[in-house]
């Protein structure tokens, strides 16, 4: 079960740094170092070539190789959660991902932008639905409703390379497929709460996947798409 990624670009709107969801130090609970920002307007990763993962952070147990078709993440048992995120911040911009999601029944594909106070907004897929993508969007970790999310029809997500596109401003989201937009969301859309849950902090950039039919939670393994076995 694998998650191909062949590149990854972005474009940062603020390029110069300022003095599945975790985060190290949340800024709203207490003082944080300041976030290493991406110090130039824009950046691209080749997973294809050496050198690819350079400003990248491996999770722990991370399975990754690179190869002509870019990055490999395997999941080869229920522990395996294969994880990489950025060095660097962005606040506001773009980010391009080519890549196939991975296929099994129960496994999720991400790409999520992700702040230190839980700000996100991500890509999801399984691996068992073959004609949708997930969005979805989170401001300070706000999960007392599951109203934001979304569905995008895309061809064969787990067989053919698409590009899949975050342009993220102060004043809307889209998400767009292959140069074409399947969702916008406004800073004042109702779901943002009057712009309070609107994604406003910089973040970082993490792709990888995870089980999600692997999960104790009934609620997890079924949103997943149902039990995952390693045959």
């Amino acid at each position: 079960m694998r998650l191909s990624a062949a590149a990854v670009a972005f474009a940062a709107t603020l390029p110069y740094a300022f003095a599945q969801t975790s985060t190290d130090c949340d800024p709203l609970e207490k003082t944080c170092p300041n976030d290493t920002g991406l110090n130039s307007k824009s950046f691209k990763a080749d997973f294809t070539s050496d050198g690819g993962l350079s400003s990248w952070t491996e999770a722990v147990a991370t399975k990754i190789e690179l190869g002509d078709q870019g990055a490999e993440f395997s999941i080869s048992d229920d522990k395996d959660a294969p994880t990489v995120e950025t060095d660097f911040y962005i606040f506001f911009g773009r980010v391009d991902v080519t890549m196939k999601a991975a296929p099994g029944q129960g496994i999720v594909s991400s790409v999520v932008l992700e702040s230190d106070d839980l700000d996100e907004i991500d890509w999801e897929w399984l691996g068992g639905d073959t004609t949708q993508v997930q969005t979805n969007f989170f401001g300070k970790g706000n999960t007392t409703t599951y109203d934001r999310g979304g569905y995008s029809s895309v061809s064969s997500p787990q067989d053919t390379y698409h590009t899949y596109t975050i342009d993220w401003n102060e004043e809307r989201i889209e998400w767009i497929i292959d140069g074409s937009t399947v969702r916008t969301l406004t800073y004042d859309d109702p779901t943002t709460l009057g712009g309070k849950n609107y994604p406003q902090t910089p973040m970082r950039v993490k792709l990888g996947s995870w089980c999600g039919g692997c999960a104790e939670a009934e609620g997890t393994v079924e949103w997943a798409g149902g039990k995952t076995t390693f045959d």
